[in-house]
This record gives C-alpha cells, sequence and structure tokens, in this order.
C-alpha cells in the first residue's frame, strides 16, 4: 500500500505501524507510578542504545517538543562565555533571536542564505556555539563534525532534531543535543529529548544564569544537576500513550540499528537524486552534494518559464501542485517552509520506503507538466 505521508514533521509513522502497537501503553496511569517511570526509563534507555550516547552523557525527556529541550538548554546553560550562532535555516534563526534578544547576550552570528550553509573554519571555540546539525527547512546539513575541535574551550550545542536517527553524529564532539519523537522516528508531538555531555553537565553545577528560569527549565537541584530527570523522573507530565507509541519506533529502529536506519535514509535519497539528474527543470535547494540533507529535502524549480513569474504566482503554482498531490494522495505536506524559497520539500528519514519516493515523484512531475503546459 503506498505511504503518502512526507511531512517533515510530524513524521511518517514507520511501515506497517498500527495501534494495536500500544496495547501496552500505561494510560490512566501517573507518569510517576513504578510503571509510569519505568516506560519512561524505557523510551530513555531504548534511545542512548540505538544512538549509541556514550554510558557518561544524561538524556532526558523535556516539555515542548525539539523547541523546548533546546530553550531549556540555552536558558540554563548560556551566559559564561560569549556566544556563536550559526544560521543557515530558520530555526538557526529561531535560536538566534532567542540569544540575542531574549538572553541579550549580545552573540557573534554567523549566517548563510538557503541552501547553502556559513565558513564552518571560521568559528571561534572560545566561544560557545548554537548550531544545527541538519537545516530542516533548507535541505542543508552539516558537510561531517571534523569542523569542531576535541579540545574546545566553549560547548558544543546541536539542536539535531532532523539529524538523529538517520546521520552520523560524532558525540565526542557534542556537548548538548537535542531531538523530538516526532522526527525520524514518526513519534507523537509534545516532548523533546536533551543530550547533556560530561562538560555540559559541569557548566550547569558551576553556574547559576542571572535571569529567572521557568520550572520546566530547572536542571538544577541541591546545587549539582537533577540526574532523577534523565532517568525518568520528568518536571511536566508526558502522554503515556506518546512514550508507547515512541518505544515501538525504537523498538523497530533498535531491530534495523542505527546504519541501517542510515542507509534507509540515504537510499531515499539516491531516488530523489537520480529523478533530479534526469529532470531539467528542477534542482536541489542545497548547493553541493556534500551538505545536502538526507531527511528534509528540498527542491528548487530551475524552469526559465517558472522563474519569470511574479513572486505570488509561483508561490501560487507550487502551492497549488501540492495540494493537487495531496487530493489524489500520492503525497502530502510537500510545500517548502513557509519561510524558505518556493519549492518543495519531502521527508526522506528511514520511516520512508523507496518505492514510496518513486512513484509521488513520478506523479509530481505529471502534475507539474500539466501545470505549467509542458
Amino acid at each position: 500500500m503506498h505511504n503518502p505521508n512526507f511531512s517533515s514533521g510530524p513524521c511518517s509513522k514507520r511501515p506497517q505501524w498500527n495501534l494495536d502497537n500500544l496495547k501496552g501503553a500505561a494510560v490512566g496511569r501517573s507518569h510517576r507510578s513504578a510503571l509510569g517511570k519505568a516506560k519512561l526509563a524505557e523510551s530513555i534507555n531504548l534511545s542512548k542504545k540505538v544512538l549509541g550516547i556514550p554510558g557518561d552523557y544524561l538524556l532526558g525527556i523535556f516539555p515542548g517538543s525539539d523547541t523546548g529541550a533546546l530553550e531549556a538548554a540555552l536558558w540554563t546553560l548560556l551566559g559564561p562565555r560569549p556566544v556563536t550562532v550559526l544560521v543557515w535555516e530558520s530555526f538557526g534563526e529561531d535560536w538566534a533571536t532567542d540569544v540575542n534578544k531574549q538572553l541579550k547576550l549580545k552573540p557573534t552570528i554567523l549566517k548563510a542564505d538557503y541552501g547553502k550553509i556559513p565558513d564552518l573554519k571560521a568559528v571561534d571555540w572560545s566561544n560557545d556555539v548554537v548550531y544545527v546539525a541538519n537545516g530542516t527547512t533548507s535541505g542543508v546539513k552539516l558537510p561531517d563534525w571534523n569542523w569542531i575541535p576535541a579540545n574546545r574551550e566553549g560547548l558544543s550545542i546541536c539542536d539535531a532534531t532532523s539529524a538523529a536517527f538517520a546521520m552520523p553524529i560524532d558525540w565526542s564532539k557534542i556537548d548538548v543535543a537535542t531531538f523530538s519523537w516526532q522526527k525520524c522516528l514518526g513519534g507523537e508531538a509534545g516532548q523533546g529529548m536533551l543530550v547533556l555531555g560530561p562538560r555540559a553537565v559541569a557548566r550547569i553545577e558551576s553556574y547559576d544564569p542571572p535571569w529567572p528560569l521557568p520550572k520546566i527549565f530547572r536542571m538544577k537541584k541541591g546545587g549539582t544537576v537533577n540526574r532523577a530527570i534523565f532517568e525518568g523522573d520528568t518536571i511536566n507530565t508526558p502522554s503515556l500513550l506518546c512514550v508507547e507509541d515512541f518505544i515501538d519506533a525504537l523498538n523497530w529502529a533498535g531491530k534495523i540499528g542505527l546504519d541501517g536506519l542510515i542507509k534507509k535514509s540515504l537510499a531515499n535519497l539516491k531516488v530523489v537524486e537520480d529523478w533530479v539528474a534526469k529532470t531539467d527543470w528542477v534542482e536541489f535547494l542545497a548547493e553541493s552534494p556534500e551538505i545536502r540533507s538526507n531527511t528534509s529535502v528540498c527542491l528548487s524549480v530551475t524552469s526559465e518559464k517558472v522563474k519569470a513569474m511574479p513572486d505570488a504566482d509561483r508561490a501560487k503554482l507550487f502551492k497549488d501542485i501540492a495540494g493537487e498531490l495531496s487530493k489524489k494522495n500520492t503525497a502530502h505536506d510537500i510545500g517548502s517552509y513557509k519561510a524558505a524559497p518556493p519549492g518543495f520539500r519531502f521527508w526522506c528519514g528511514p520511516t520512508i520506503e523507496t518505492e514510496d519516493v518513486r512513484s509521488s515523484l513520478l506523479e509530481l512531475e505529471k502534475v507539474y507538466k500539466q501545470k505549467i503546459g509542458g
């Protein structure tokens, strides 16, 4: 059966997913009960196992999806050092705005246009550095982890939400990472995951920020990190139905293994690459292959006829095409992000099958030619 779900969040459920998989959910029980805590701890431990997170790193569940987890890190950790924020898409822009306008830390902002990436060699690692591993709205990912020094003075703070479970992560180069259930494994929205390395833990225990911290950001108790949070004793109340769904996704992922998940996503990207190579009116938004995302794959239309259209007409054309594909139940939610250049975006993470990508691209080509009279 064809799966038309290409949303970049919440992403498609795993193959063969159904509601019967959630029968073991601790619904109606307290998340503070022994059963509730065990379920939360299981989701943490399985995540660490699948991702290969080092044993001396902490992993906890936070409210507000990836955004909530990343904000908790920014508000808790930043302040003692200058800050650099890398920006090449909308979420990096959000983090720069928060550090600048809310925390008022006057960060250095290294910015690149959509499709490009800042000069990573220009990063001053005496600073704390905030960046995304993959630009969900631009289709641009980090080319590698070599630009991050092992002897860095500042913290390496990574928003990894559309990279975790689909791209290699060098944990030795990361002090803080965040991701959500709703991205690569197709879990439900609302909860974020916060990874803290030893250097981040040391920062929390040696530093108290000068601004008030909301309850949902507070990770410290008695002068040290409250490790209970990172063992399933969450600050707020998560949905145990959603927890069960995430556990189901993690068990599926564990059977495939991290290398297998990455290979599935790369195979999906290869389908798009092959199609783009033989299609004369489309190109990747990412300007070079080494920064081309294999999860949030963003496409630009290069046809001179379309480029000559007024901006409003061009945007309407892309919206109409995406709408037509959704009506046909061929591809849902493939429009580009609202702040990104108009085009198309296909989620190609590991819960997507290559045949679904291939058939949807063929239908996109057909609808496109109908719309422009080609």
